[in-house]
């Protein structure tokens, strides 16, 4: 059975779920990998394991738009005749994967958390209804597409410096693209919380820390917000102590205490973090769909009440302006560093 398998990489940095798809694929058969537009990311698919690279090194594919891309997978899919399409979820891997159903005539199953073969039809399993209920669904179209969720496969071993077949293919150019890319922006913040291993998280607490006296002339909300940065630096150095992401909850994003790309819910980001943190997090249900699926969660608040301590394995009851800078001394002592 051949697998087609799409590697989502911007300026050469590709998603990390990417190679998560590659695994899954090789489980089933042949994993043909495509590449769109960059020889070093298929060179790096070939040590990341695949059979085959498709590289479409074409000065269409040089940015990324939903109609020549779309296209070129979909005849890409239909000339090898594929049975299954995997993508890893992304933002454009969710466009990417509708188009391309259209173009092939069948349907999508998105952010699969588990994907097994039974006969002739692929069972998948996703979240629904904010991550209460596991569906599991198959799709009666061919070839199957499917967008897989980050960090929940196993990720292959890199080979350094194994070699493949790399074959040139073209983009498809069915009509003129409709878009067109004037240029690109730095985001507010470089934050990738997808793919973070480790998450310290706070929220609302972060403010409420009565011993720090603000800068004269701040009116209250300024108070407020200054009171929140100094909290997030304590957070901030746990985080990187252990290596890990920022995240926050809706409540310190609205309060202005932190930017968006932080925002750990279901207005946010869903994450899958082997650690998660939650420091001055009181564990409304937007955001715990956001995070119960870390593999182990530690909670910290003052409230021995608090919802965020049902699904911690380890809970603090206290002030985290005193546990975090002891936990941090603690863990920075265990790790050696000074």
């Amino acid at each position: 059975m051949k697998t087609l398998v799409y590697i989502d990489h911007f300026k050469g940095e590709v998603q990390p779920a990417s190679w998560e798809a590659l695994a899954l694929a090789k489980t089933f058969g042949d994993a043909i990998t495509v590449v769109f537009a960059s020889a070093e990311v298929a060179n790096l698919a070939l040590e990341y394991g695949a059979d085959e690279v498709l590289l479409a090194d074409d000065s269409a594919l040089e940015d990324y738009r939903a109609e020549v891309y779309s296209s070129t997978l979909s005849a890409l899919a239909s000339e090898f005749n594929v049975e299954l399409i995997l993508l890893p979820t992304t933002a454009r891997t969710r466009e990417l994967a509708a188009m391309s159903a259209v173009d092939l005539n069948t349907g999508v199953l998105t952010d699969v958390t588990d994907f097994e073969k039974n006969g002739d039809s692929f069972i998948a399993t996703r979240p629904i209804y904010e991550g209460k209920l596991l569906e599991k669904t198959v799709c009666v179209g061919k070839p199957v597409i499917a967008t897989i969720r980050g960090r929940v496969f196993p990720k292959p071993q890199r080979e350094i410096g194994k070699t493949g077949k790399i074959t040139n293919v073209g983009a498809e150019r069915r009509s003129a693209p409709t878009t067109t890319i004037d240029g690109y922006s730095a985001a507010e913040s470089a934050v990738n919380l997808s793919d973070a291993a480790v998450i310290v998280s706070g929220g609302r607490g972060v403010s409420n820390n009565p011993s720090l006296v603000p800068p004269a002339g701040m009116d209250e909300k300024q108070a407020e917000i200054w009171r929140a940065q100094q909290g997030f630096a304590l957070i901030t150095e746990l985080a990187q102590l252990l290596g890990g992401a920022v995240g926050a909850s809706r409540a310190a994003v609205d309060g202005g205490y932190i930017p968006y790309s932080h925002q750990v819910g279901q207005t946010g980001k869903v994450v899958t973090p082997d650690l998660y943190i939650a420091c001055g997090i009181s564990g409304a249900i937007q955001h715990l769909v956001g995070m119960r699926n870390a593999k182990l969660i530690v909670a910290i608040n003052k409230d021995p009440d608090a919802p965020v301590f049902t699904q911690s394995r380890y809970g603090v009851v206290g002030d985290l302006f005193a546990i975090v800078p002891a936990l941090t001394e603690a863990l920075r002592k265990r790790l050696g560093n000074k």
